[in-house]
């Protein structure tokens, strides 16, 4: 089987065997950190396991370190997780979420693709798989057989320097959150508003559709590069208010070929940890 690396539409999903793949359910709500885990158990995609956000894809622990709300996992304890997930070399994994993998499920996507496994977002999300019909699951899922994982993270894919972004050395960066906090009009979640200066913006929701799917690929990469002009997709550097988000433009970036883009991890809430970095306010 050939692994998808991107995006897998339902109907794929629907026909694989149960023993080719495992389906993590990363619905979060971050007004509400547990309703992601309760929507689980009232139903998700058969066979799936639930990842947190909070509690398996990020460690909070390290906030105090500068670097942002959803710290990244260290690479003992994502290992841990895929291990008791019964993760396999050559497994499919397919990530979901209730919005069109707009938040967990590509964050969850990109750090299995830093740690090298080919992973999959499940285009359209849980909404997409009620709405062609197909069964769930309550409860638990039966688990897997625990496996021995021991992955490293690929430093080449993110970005944890602060200095490297202050000095406009670390490439092109391309802010996912909303317009209006880019431009610091709001700023519902951080110390302050606005962005880092120098910094592009392209809200993670203009890569859906009205449907909740992801545009085409071919329209994706003509609005990228309408906002990127001539930079190359290896000079993109993604951020958003915590890491989490700008996955999403990351994975459409590469759904649309503009491969080699990076993540700026602590993203805006690690940047204006420091208050004497500099913010731009405005487009």
């Amino acid at each position: 089987m050939t692994l998808k690396t991107t995006l897998i539409d339902v109907a794929t999903l629907a026909g694989l065997p149960s023993q080719d793949v495992l389906i993590v359910d990363c619905r979060f709500d971050l007004a509400d950190p547990d309703k992601g885990e309760r929507d689980y158990h009232a139903g998700h995609v058969p066979g799936a396991v639930y990842a947190s956000l909070d509690r398996d894809l990020s460690d909070l622990s390290r906030q105090a370190e500068g670097l942002g709300r959803h710290p990244l996992p260290l690479e003992p304890a994502f290992n841990a997780l895929l291990s008791r997930w019964g993760w396999q070399p050559g497994l499919q994994v397919v990530a979901y979420d209730g919005n069109g993998g707009a938040l967990a499920a590509a964050r969850l996507w990109w750090l299995l693709r830093l740690a090298g496994v080919p992973a999959a977002v499940l285009d359209g999300g849980y909404a997409a798989w009620l709405a062609a019909g197909n069964a769930v699951e309550q409860g638990d899922a039966a688990a897997r057989a625990a496996s021995t994982v021991s992955l490293q993270y690929d430093p080449r894919q993110v970005l944890l320097d602060h200095e490297a972004v202050r000095d406009n050395a670390a490439g092109q960066l391309l802010d996912a959150r909303a317009a209006p906090r880019y431009r610091g009009d709001v700023e519902p979640l951080d110390r302050v508003g606005g962005h880092v200066p120098g910094a592009l913006n392209r809200a993670f929701a203009d890569n859906l559709d009205e449907n909740g799917h992801f545009k085409p690929a071919a329209r994706l990469r003509d609005e990228f590069t309408a906002v990127l002009g001539d930079t190359a997709p290896a000079d993109v550097v993604h951020m958003c208010g915590s890491g989490v988000t700008a996955c999403h433009n990351l994975l459409a970036m590469e759904h649309a070929g503009l491969h080699g883009s990076r993540l700026y991890a602590p993203s805006w809430s690690g940047w204006v940890s420091d208050p004497a970095r500099p913010v731009a306010k405005g487009d």
